[in-house]
C-alpha cells in the first residue's frame, strides 16, 4: 500500500491535517504524520505519529528549551532540520511514496525543506498561502509542485474543503503511481548525460546531442539560468548521471560578479564528488546577465554591455575576470574524483564572442585560460586547447566523443574493481 507522509505544525494546524489523514485513508493510503510544531497543542488536538519532541530531537535539540526560549525563529529553523531528517529516514526505510503538506509561510518553509532534500521524481506537494508570489524559495531546483490555497489554512469550509480534497486526490495517485513504480521498474533505458546549454551556446549542445544520440544516450539539456545548473547538480548528485557535458559554464560568471543567473557555489562540483565523468566548456564565461538595461548596478555603466532582449542585458567579463573564472574552473575540477577533461575554444566561448561579435575580447579569454592551465597543471584533469569556436560542430562533436570515452572507460574500471 503507498503511503503518504503528511507534514505539518498540528500545534495550529491539527483539525485540518486530521482530515487529511482521514480522506488519504478513505483513497487506500497508508498515512504518517510528522509533526513539526513548536507551541503546546490544543487540548483534544490530534497526535501526529512521529511527534514534535521526536522532531526536536533528530536535529540535536529539546522541544522544551525551544518553547522556553522564545525565539520563533530558531525553533522554526530547529524543527525544519529535524524534519527534514525525519523524512530521510522514512523515505531510506521505505515508508513514504509522497509528501503532502498544507502550511502558511512558517509551515511552507519546513515542508520545503524536507521536501527539496528528497529525490527527483519522489512526489511532493505543497499547499501553501504563499504560493501566489515567489516560490523560488521553496521550490528550489527540486520537483516540488505548489497550490495556491486560495484561502488562508485555517478550518474546513466549502472552499478549502474543495482545494485540500484536490491535494488528497493528487497525492494519493501519485503516492499509488510511484509505489507500483518502485515494485515493478521499467526495464533499464539508454545512460542519461546532463548538458548545460544557454542561447548564446545552443549550436554546440545541439551538434554535441545529436552525436551522443548516436552513440546511444539520452541527453537532459539544463538552461544556465541558475536554477538550471542547480537542476543539473541535484541530478548529478542523486545519482541519475552517466556524465555531464558541461558546455556552458556561464552561472560562475554571475556568481564571481554578481549577475542574476548565477547557480551558487557549489556549481560545478556534484559531478565531481559522485565520481561521474565530465567534460567541461568555458560556455559563456564571457558574460555576465542582469536585467532590462536600467537594473544594470551603476559601478558598471562604463562597462561593455549588450541588451539581449528587453529583459536580459549582458556584461563583458574582464581580463581579470576570466583570469578568475579560469582559477575557479580548474580548482572545482582537480578536486573531482572521477574523470574530467577541459574543452577550450581558442576562436571564441559564446556566439557573440567570435571575430565580428560585439564581445570579442581575444586578450580576456587568454587570459582564462592561461589560469585554467595553472590551476589544472598538477591535476590529472586533461586541458584540450581546439582551434575552432565553441559553436563549430566540429568543437561539439569531439567534446561529446570524449565524455564517451571517458564512461566507456569508467565503466570498466568500475566493473572489473
Amino acid at each position: 500500500m503507498a503511503t503518504v507522509v503528511l507534514v505539518g505544525t498540528l500545534d495550529t494546524k491539527g483539525a485540518e491535517y486530521a482530515w487529511l489523514a482521514t480522506r488519504l485513508r478513505a483513497a487506500g493510503c497508508e498515512v504518517v504524520t510528522v509533526d513539526a510544531g513548536v507551541l503546546p497543542p490544543p487540548a483534544g488536538a490530534p497526535a501526529g505519529d512521529i511527534d514534535a519532541a521526536a522532531v526536536a530531537r533528530r536535529a540535536g535539540h529539546d522541544l522544551a528549551a525551544l518553547r522556553a526560549g522564545g525565539d520563533r525563529g530558531a525553533a522554526v529553523a530547529a524543527m525544519a532540520e529535524g524534519v527534514e531528517r525525519v523524512v530521510a529516514d522514512l523515505y531510506r526505510q521505505g515508508r513514504l511514496h509522497a509528501v503532502l503538506a498544507v502550511a502558511g509561510s512558517g509551515g511552507s518553509f519546513i515542508a520545503a525543506r524536507a521536501m527539496q532534500a528528497l529525490p527527483v521524481g519522489v512526489p511532493k506537494l505543497l499547499v501553501s498561502t504563499m504560493a501566489s508570489g515567489d516560490v523560488a524559495p521553496y521550490v528550489g531546483s527540486s520537483d516540488l509542485t505548489m497550490m495556491y490555497s486560495v484561502v488562508d489554512v485555517a478550518g474546513i469550509n466549502s472552499v478549502s474543503s474543495r482545494i485540500l480534497g484536490n491535494a488528497v486526490a493528487a497525492a494519493a495517485g501519485m503516492a499509488a503511481h510511484h509505489e507500483r513504480s518502485l515494485n515493478h521498474p521499467q526495464p533499464q533505458g539508454r545512460k542519461l548525460i546532463g548538458a548545460s546549454m544557454f542561447g548564446v551556446t545552443t549550436e554546440a549542445v545541439d551538434a554535441a546531442r545529436r552525436r551522443l544520440d548516436e552513440l546511444g544516450y539520452e541527453v537532459l539539456v539544463f538552461h544556465a539560468t541558475g536554477a538550471g545548473g542547480r537542476a543539473l547538480e541535484k541530478l548529478a548528485a542523486g545519482g541519475f548521471l552517466a556524465g555531464v557535458l558541461d558546455l556552458t559554464t556561464t552561472e560562475l560568471a554571475d556568481e564571481l560578479v554578481g549577475g542574476v543567473l548565477s547557480a551558487g557555489p557549489d556549481r560545478l562540483t556534484a559531478a565531481g564528488r559522485a565520481d561521474i565523468p565530465q567534460v567541461i566548456a568555458p560556455g559563456a564565461l564571457d558574460m555576465v546577465n542582469f536585467g532590462p538595461a536600467e537594473t544594470v548596478p551603476e559601478r558598471f555603466a562604463e562597462r561593455r554591455l549588450l541588451v539581449h532582449n528587453p529583459t536580459v542585458t549582458l556584461m563583458r567579463t574582464t581580463a581579470e575576470e576570466m583570469a578568475a573564472l579560469g582559477t575557479t574552473l580548474g580548482h572545482k575540477l582537480a578536486a573531482a574524483t572521477g574523470p574530467a577533461a577541459v574543452f577550450w575554444p581558442l576562436g571564441g566561448v559564446s556566439a557573440v564572442d567570435a571575430p565580428d561579435g560585439p564581445f570579442h575580447d581575444p586578450a580576456a579569454d587568454r587570459a582564462g585560460l592561461v589560469a585554467l592551465r595553472a590551476a589544472l597543471a598538477d591535476s590529472a584533469v586533461t586541458l584540450h586547447e581546439i582551434d575552432a569556436h565553441l559553436n563549430d560542430p566540429a568543437f561539439a562533436v569531439a567534446a561529446a566523443d570524449h565524455l564517451h570515452r571517458l564512461i566507456t572507460a569508467h565503466d570498466r574500471t568500475t566493473t572489473h574493481a
